[in-house]
């Protein structure tokens, strides 16, 4: 695998991107960054607010702005937010500027995740179980349509999802990945 190459973890909102973030970025001793967290720092104010504010357009803006800064830094372990794959210019930049991972969960496991959750604005519905159903059956193509690797965090211990990104990076197939992607960037040293 390209050293210089991020990692962007993406899936929805319970999948366990930031958990497996940390811990994988610890294993790789690279940095990490979590998408929600770092708009949440740069603005002062919590997502729920930035919702109330500004409603999920304003929000969606703001988190596009900053995954387009944040895909130029290398060497980064990168948890976006579960909607940021939304926006195609997202995508285009996730997928074209590091190695893509989708913590993919089943809607039931998340909504035993997510069910006593005050904090989501999109979970704030009269049937919020069906909500994330609805969510999962609009993004999960989405999602697959980047993905370079993709990792159930249903069940399976958070250990165990961080061991299969790592054994994955380290496949032949990744490597080959990495370096068409680096290549294309217009990144030489990959090649």
């Amino acid at each position: 695998m390209s050293a210089a190459l991020s990692i962007f973890l993406i899936g929805m909102m319970g999948a366990g991107k930031s958990t497996v973030g940390v811990r994988l970025a610890r294993r790789l001793n690279r940095p990490f960054i979590d998408v929600d967290r770092e708009l949440e720092g740069r603005l002062g104010v919590d997502i729920p607010t930035v919702f109330d504010l500004e409603g999920e357009e304003g929000f969606r803006r703001r988190e596009a702005q900053l995954i387009e800064e944040l895909t130029c830094t290398e060497e980064l372990v990168l948890a976006t937010g579960g909607g940021a794959v939304l926006a195609a210019a997202n995508r285009r930049v996730l997928a074209s500027r590091g190695l893509v991972v989708y913590l993919r969960a089943t809607p039931a496991d998340l909504w035993q995740r997510l069910r006593r959750d005050k904090h989501r604005p999109l979970l704030k519905a009269d049937n919020p179980r069906q909500r994330i159903i609805d969510l999962v059956g609009q993004r999960d193509p989405l999602y697959m349509e980047i993905a370079d690797y993709v990792v159930g965090t249903g069940r399976q211990p958070v250990d165990q999802a961080v061991e299969s990104i790592i054994a994955w990076l380290s496949q032949p197939d990744c490597a080959e990945r990495a370096r068409g992607k680096a290549y294309a960037a217009g990144d030489r040293r990959a090649g």
